[in-house]
């Protein structure tokens, strides 16, 4: 057995424990992802439990903290709507409750339909003359960055 090779590592539950440290310190993460990675160590389900939970105890690990900046990021950065959001925070094996309350505290509706106007103005003027057809495209578009079908048709209804 080479112990050079990552796939055939073990890892003893401290050191599995101060990688995921590492890894929960880089960047905001979930449960669902903190297991996958644990799965991949080959760790046992009574050492992932050990440091799943040691982890959320030390705050590295905290479900309502990474569904906040799931949803901040990929509205104020991506300008994805709510339906696409809460798509990737289902994804992601969040709460009912959390994702809930990440997207009202979040989301900003003002801020929200500027986004939604910056992606319709931005293909509209990709797509030139508007006409019917065109008109279904940017609804298309509009409807696969995650916002809400009643919105679209406000706006389009408003060209």
């Amino acid at each position: 057995m080479n112990n050079n090779n990552p796939k055939t590592k073990t890892y003893t539950v401290d050191e599995a424990l101060a990688r995921m440290m590492k890894y929960c310190a880089y960047q905001e993460r979930c449960h669902l992802e903190v297991e996958q990675k644990l799965n991949e160590m080959r760790m046992i389900p009574a050492a992932k439990e050990k440091i799943i939970l040691q982890l959320m105890q030390d705050n590295f690990l905290n479900e309502e903290r990474f569904a906040r900046a799931l949803v901040r990021g990929k509205y104020s950065i991506k300008k994805w709507g709510r339906r696409k959001i809460l798509q990737q925070l289902q994804l992601k094996q969040i709460s009912p409750y959390l994702k809930k309350q990440a997207i009202e505290e979040e989301i900003d509706a003002d801020v929200y339909y500027q986004n939604l106007l910056y992606w319709e103005e931005k293909k509209a003027t990709q797509l030139g003359k508007l006409n019917a057809q065109k008109k279904k495209k940017i609804v298309q578009f509009l409807y696969s960055k995650g916002y809400e079908t009643e919105m679209i048709y406000d706006v389009i209804n408003n060209l």
